[in-house]
């Protein structure tokens, strides 16, 4: 009912930036939080950062300062701008929405994933 396609990932040196986005379509009515986890090799997945549909925002420790997350409400898009990268970013990194359906559900949704290495 509700697809999440991220792109923008890559190779990227340390101190380098990367720019994330994440469409979302389907039977969309309205969408609350969205958000960007990330996925390191043999660690759990863990908040990156979120927005509301408000967009206030929320970041993790370790990103703050460096990150920045934004959203298009026409586009049902999320976009993270990321600066300052450093080796330990190197994670898939994952949107997450929490929709409203077109049958009234609440449905939170994730996309694939994609892949940033920050590496020399």
């Amino acid at each position: 009912q509700v697809q999440l396609v991220e792109s923008g990932g890559g190779l990227v040196q340390p101190g380098g930036s990367l720019r994330l986005s994440c469409a979302a379509s389907g039977n969309i009515v309205s969408i609350n939080v969205m958000g960007w986890y990330r996925q390191a090799p043999g660690k759990e997945r863990e908040l990156v950062a979120a927005i509301g549909s408000g967009s206030a925002t929320n970041y993790a420790d370790p990103v703050k300062g460096r990150f920045t997350i934004s959203r298009d409400g026409a586009k049902n898009t999320v976009y993270l701008q990321m600066n300052s990268l450093k080796p330990e970013d190197t994670a898939v990194y994952y949107c997450n929405a929490d929709t409203i359906v077109l049958s009234g559900r609440r449905l939170g949704v994730w996309g694939q994933g994609t892949l940033v290495t920050v590496s020399s």
